[in-house]
């Protein structure tokens, strides 16, 4: 009767893989080092762009998805986590690959959003063009009525994370967290009652308490599964 060996397929980007790791370390209840999960972190970088490829202006990353994941198999995780919203454009043709279950945490985010908010009408969404234009959060069957960025907002938001001085490149204070605020701001001006951070960079940059309505964050939610799913025993 043991735990589940979770992997966790990263490096989308490495800094957010990271931060899913702490979480878990910091969320799991142990006393002690064996009260830990045993987690295997294949963090691949080099896997192409997600929404580059989404919007059909670069090399899609299914290849390199796949094969980091056969790599976590090898080694012996029996559940994969995915630190990436825009990779989840892929699971369906992922989890149809892999030998172990896939948490989706997508579907995961949608769970917790119905169960904890099922009176809200509308939720605005922060995340990447490719997240966006996929719609994975739209067709995630969420109670409320998704909202996003328009045009010049989601600029905003995609240079915040990928710009010079965005998350990406090791940014994560004023300048890209006050731009991804003001875009937030703007969609609860437009009557979002909570804001979903639907890209674990944002994960990276925002906080409960940030805004005056609550922010449902996938990075976390994903946290909370990991440890559901890996402290099942068979």
């Amino acid at each position: 009767m043991q735990e589940k060996i979770i992997g966790i397929l990263g490096g989308m980007g490495p800094e957010a893989t990271a931060a899913l790791f702490q979480k878990i370390i910091k969320t799991t209840p142990a006393k002690k080092d064996q009260d830990h999960l045993r987690i295997i972190i294949d963090s691949n970088p080099k896997i192409p762009e997600r929404t580059s490829a989404i919007l059909g202006k670069g090399k899609s990353p299914l290849k390199q998805l796949q094969e980091t994941l056969r790599n976590l198999e090898r080694a012996g995780a029996e559940i994969i986590a995915i630190p990436c919203n825009t990779a989840h454009y892929y699971y369906n043709e992922l989890q149809a690959s892999a030998n172990v279950p896939i948490i989706n945490m997508i579907s995961e985010t949608a769970v917790y959003i119905n169960q904890n908010f099922p009176n809200i009408k509308k939720i605005g969404l922060l995340a990447t063009a490719g997240t966006v234009k996929s719609e994975i959060y739209q067709k995630a069957s969420i109670g409320a009525e998704v909202i996003t960025p328009d045009g010049c907002e989601q600029e905003i938001i995609m240079n915040a994370i990928y710009g010079e001085q965005g998350v990406k490149a090791g940014f994560t204070q004023e300048k890209p967290r006050n731009a991804i605020l003001e875009v937030a701001k703007a969609l609860i001006k437009r009557g979002a009652e909570a804001i979903i951070v639907g890209c674990t960079e944002i994960s990276l940059v925002l906080s409960q308490g940030d805004l005056p309505v609550p922010l449902i964050d996938s990075l976390q939610v994903l946290v909370a599964a990991v440890i559901r799913e890996g402290s099942k025993v068979d």
